[in-house]
């Protein structure tokens, strides 16, 4: 978009007035690609041209998973089984085993920052787009019937 660039004029008597002192042109791009590393470079380039007094602005990139959907199943299947492997140490020591899966749900999804920590009071998760390397969390409640 081009937009007319005002400043504000201070006049001899005191008064003051917008005039135009030529435009300003903005557009917005996004790039979608694989090679993370390129775009770390070209968005270190910006800062090198505004550096050199360019009145240029980027947003930091935004760093996305691009197989969502395979992990949050990955992590699902792992849980489920890691759910069930705990409940069988819990009861161990009472002499009962753990029966059939009463019910599932899965909470809070989480993508962090590599080393990042997840306490969280938050129901809806957090997603973590400012950095490329990530570790992802899942949370699952499962109730489980309990056999003599």
């Amino acid at each position: 978009s081009v937009t007319p660039h005002m400043v504000t004029v201070y006049l001899e008597n005191g008064a003051q007035k917008q005039e135009q002192q030529g435009f300003d042109a903005s557009q917005s791009i996004t790039i979608v690609t694989k090679d993370l590393e390129r775009i770390v470079k070209a968005n270190k380039n910006i800062l090198a041209v505004q550096s050199e007094g360019h009145p240029i602005t980027a947003g930091d990139p935004l760093f996305l998973v691009g197989n969502l959907e395979e992990i949050k199943m990955s992590l699902i299947a792992d849980a489920t089984a890691n759910a069930r492997k705990r409940a069988i140490e819990f009861v161990k020591q009472d002499g009962v085993r753990v029966g059939v899966m009463r019910s599932a749900s899965q909470g809070s999804f989480y993508i962090l920052a590599e080393g990042a920590s997840s306490d969280s009071d938050d129901y809806g998760g957090v997603y973590d787009k400012s950095t490329i390397n990530k570790i992802a969390k899942v949370v699952v409640t499962i109730v489980y019937n309990i056999q003599p």
